[in-house]
């Protein structure tokens, strides 16, 4: 009896565990995470204006908020190019 495994998988070396970052042992792409890892500032600064709002630190404005998305949106594109989001 011939037992058939999948070409990534080997017995003798079973897959290793995720080590807690993202592409690390569950699949992901390199390319996925790394534009993953590069856009945490990008959403760290919305999370900050955001944070912000709510506290009552920044006026509550769909149009400053807009301003706001569009500068940091360029910055963005900016900055990673290619590996920026599109929307």
């Amino acid at each position: 009896m011939v037992a058939a495994y999948p070409s990534a998988y080997s017995p003798a070396c079973p897959p290793a565990p995720c080590d807690g970052l993202v592409g690390i042992g569950d699949g992901v792409p390199f390319a996925s995470a790394a534009k993953a890892l590069l856009r945490v500032p990008f959403d760290a600064m919305r999370e900050q204006y955001a944070s912000a709002v709510r506290a009552g630190l920044i006026e509550r404005s769909l149009l400053d908020s807009a301003r706001f998305e569009r500068k940091l949106g360029s910055l963005e594109r900016a900055t990673l190019g290619p590996w920026a989001r599109r929307v």
